[in-house]
């Protein structure tokens, strides 16, 4: 019997060494991946209108002065791209996230092909996630018209440890002059006027001067990754004059080990706001420490109002019924919620005491804060905070308003969806 406990004691020591490997192994890229949170509960007595070199410097990033910004809506901002992108003489860089075949895949692929055909350097990148349902058709157009198309971070075993991480940037950069940020996807749900659920709403922006290197810095930084190719010369870095008298900062950096840009420059504008702040983005998950911060602001007298999208109009009713899980806490804060009722409300925009904006590819939560790639421009403009504000007050006409008492009447299974989905929040 003295052979059978042997072989029966050695393989079960195999199995205790096997799974203490897997159980550290597991803790080690868990570490590796876990970036710590910003604490929020800081002393800011300075207004953000004085806060530039904070904000920028915090980001890792510098405020560039003599820019010209532009805010487009919608459909929009896709006649604007298409009429740069067929002036375009030298480069068209183009980053997205997702991408559908459709009617504006088409009119996008059409675009870029005849542009390189024409001679320009066209270089597409697209996230191998968010590409998945691109279309044989239009990379093959793209690649035969003389476009380098890449797809960033294809699944594959070898990169299993990055497979969470996403592009979800959205940015056009023309000829090294004209960079364009937003939240817009080449789905044809985004063209239309935001009118009905089949069609989006979203906001972009159209900069021009010294700040548009910093966005094509951000494309260089994961097309490198794909494509190993370094981009030089005043092709891709030409020298720029000023265009305007706008300071812009870009935030988009996730340092290893610390935390990221978009989530730093977030949590900050909220501490130094004074009187008022709004927001209006369609996956609104805010942390523990940013729900304390909105508290916080609410006691110091700043008018907090956030507009999400309806579980009923949303892309991702899951996130928003994991969002709910927080709407008792915020509201007994004095934090204003409104649903949009029409549409999917897709922009990502904030503006503080109507001096400072925020607009860009970052949704509030732990997934664009924390995992993916992302790009915010924050922006020093009155004029600009004015016209978004001016678009939220619009937007309100098609929102319900949530109050506390009556949300708190919500059903069982309603708070049991809130409550099981919230487990998931940091990966949504």
């Amino acid at each position: 019997m003295e052979w059978l406990r042997a072989s029966v004691t050695v393989p079960l020591a195999l199995v205790v060494i096997l799974a203490a490997a897997t159980i550290v192994l597991g803790l080690a890229l868990w570490s590796v991946k876990r970036r710590p949170k910003p604490r929020l509960r800081i002393a800011c007595e300075t207004p953000i209108a004085e806060l530039a070199p904070t904000l920028s410097g915090t980001t890792h990033g510098a405020l560039i002065e003599g820019n010209a910004v532009e805010l487009f809506e919608n459909e929009a901002l896709f006649d604007a791209v298409f009429a740069d992108i067929r002036a375009a003489t030298r480069s068209v860089h183009f980053e997205t996230f997702l991408w559908k075949d459709g009617v504006l895949g088409r009119r996008m692929a059409d675009a870029l092909a005849e542009r390189s055909r024409s001679g320009a350097a066209v270089r597409v990148l697209v996230d191998a996630v968010g590409g998945k349902k691109m279309g044989d058709e239009a990379k093959r157009r793209l690649r035969e018209s003389g476009c380098k198309l890449y797809l960033y971070r294809p699944r594959h075993l070898t990169r299993i440890g990055v497979v969470n991480e996403r592009d979800h940037r959205k940015i056009t950069v023309i000829d090294g002059r004209i960079a364009y940020v937003c939240g817009h996807c080449i789905v044809d749900n985004w063209l239309g006027n935001g009118q009905d659920r089949d069609h989006f709403r979203d906001i972009a922006i159209r900069l021009r001067g010294p700040v548009v290197h910093a966005v094509q810095s951000a494309f260089f930084e994961n097309w490198v990754e794909e494509s190993g190719e370094l981009l030089i010369g005043d092709d891709v870095f030409p020298a720029l004059q000023p265009e305007g008298d706008v300071p812009v900062h870009i935030a988009r950096i996730k340092p290893q080990g610390s935390a990221p840009a978009v989530q730093v420059l977030h949590h900050l504008a909220i501490t130094a706001a004074r009187e008022r702040i709004l927001i209006q983005n369609p996956y609104f998950l805010p942390d523990p420490e940013a729900m304390h911060a909105f508290a916080r602001a609410v006691e110091r007298g700043v008018d907090v109002r956030v507009m999400v999208p309806s579980a009923e109009v949303s892309d991702m009713p899951i996130v928003q019924h994991a969002a709910h899980r927080n709407f008792d806490a915020l509201l007994a804060s004095g934090v204003r919620i409104y649903e949009y009722q029409t549409t999917l409300l897709h922009q990502k925009v904030m503006t503080i005491d109507g001096v400072w904006s925020a607009v860009g590819s970052t949704n509030f939560d732990d997934r664009s804060f924390e995992i993916s790639d992302e790009i915010t421009a924050g922006i020093y403009d009155e004029a600009i905070a004015r016209r978004l504000e001016a678009i939220f007050e619009r937007d309100l006409r098609d929102c319900v308003e949530l109050e506390l008492a009556s949300w708190r009447k919500r059903g069982v299974w309603h708070r049991f969806k809130d409550n099981a989905l919230y487990l998931f929040n940091e990966q949504m």
